[in-house]
């Protein structure tokens, strides 16, 4: 049964923080790879394409859901922008990463029902202040609006937090799946995202998550997001680890294969690593994606 207090309490925050405005930060540093950091102040982030939790084998969640449990206790990401998870199956999740962990979202259809563009965080790391979703259709804030000829219903969640460990410093995440369908639907949507970064203005440091469902570098929409001001973590960072094609569908991983997962930052962002990690336990991974992280200073 759906936890409405949990619910309720999600829109009173919303409704407290409609009107919140993000207060501008003194100058960010340019964008750099190697600026020296304390490691303790790192924000660790991931992007996770969980695969909604199914009763089909070999791969059920209920199968899959020891593996992820232990996955995310290793990692202990400050903030993970997940697609395709489902109501209960976020509920698992939150309670196999403890006490320490909340997070925000709604479903693709509204409320509980469909797929959620959930972000998960420490609580001990991260307040939220505000949050917000709109959907990628021409009619953004319509909740379940398709007007693109997409697959699927896709959005957006947003949400701007405070790191309690880098000086209160803001920021924002936004977290997405493009659809897998329509490449009409996926360059409409990507402008769209282009255009919602651009009314956030450049006040505050910037990251988004997400399935973008094409390759890095071999579509426009990576083209788009680059020109909208963001850099590619991976192609930032100082440290990389090995490269792998990021959906593998439960076969043999691909060395060097395509990143349609991806975290993006502003410049001032500076990439101490990225990595796609390839966990998996007796044969069995989490997700029919693997997880790419970036560990991060805001400054």
């Amino acid at each position: 049964m759906p936890d409405h207090s949990r619910v309720t309490r999600r829109l009173s925050l919303k409704t407290a923080l409609a009107g919140a405005v993000a207060l501008p930060l003194s100058g960010t540093a340019p964008a750099s790879a190697s600026a020296p950091a304390d490691r303790g102040s790192r924000l660790r982030v991931m992007s996770f394409n969980l695969r909604f939790a199914s009763t089909a084998e070999p791969h059920s969640w209920a199968v899959r859901r020891p593996v992820m449990r232990e996955l995310l206790r290793r990692e202990r990401p400050h903030v993970i922008g997940t697609q395709e998870g489902l109501y209960q199956q976020l509920r698992d999740i939150e309670a196999d990463l403890g006490p320490h962990y909340d997070w925000i979202g709604t479903g693709r259809a509204g409320g509980s029902r469909d797929e959620f563009m959930a972000v998960f965080y420490d609580t001990r790391r991260l307040a939220p202040l505000e949050y917000d979703h709109f959907w990628l259709s021409d009619t953004p804030d319509v909740i379940g609006s398709n007007t693109w000829g997409g697959g699927s219903v896709r959005m957006v969640t947003r949400v701007r937090f405070r790191d309690r460990r880098d000086g209160d410093r803001e920021f924002h995440v936004l977290d997405t799946h493009l659809d897998n369908a329509s490449p009409y639907a996926r360059a409409r949507a990507a402008a769209l995202v282009a255009e919602r970064i651009a009314g956030l203005g450049r006040s505050l440091p910037l990251v988004v998550t997400g399935d973008f469902n094409v390759a890095a570098h071999k579509d426009p929409v990576h083209d788009t997001l680059l020109g909208a001001g963001l850099v590619d973590t991976w192609d930032a960072a100082a440290e990389r680890g090995a490269l792998y094609g990021t959906f593998h569908g439960y076969r043999p991983l691909t060395p060097g294969g395509d990143r349609i997962d991806w975290i993006l930052a502003t410049p001032g962002v500076t990439v101490h690593r990225a990595s796609v990690n390839t966990f998996s336990r007796d044969g069995q991974f989490p997700s029919d994606h693997l997880p790419v992280q970036a560990s991060l200073t805001l400054g």
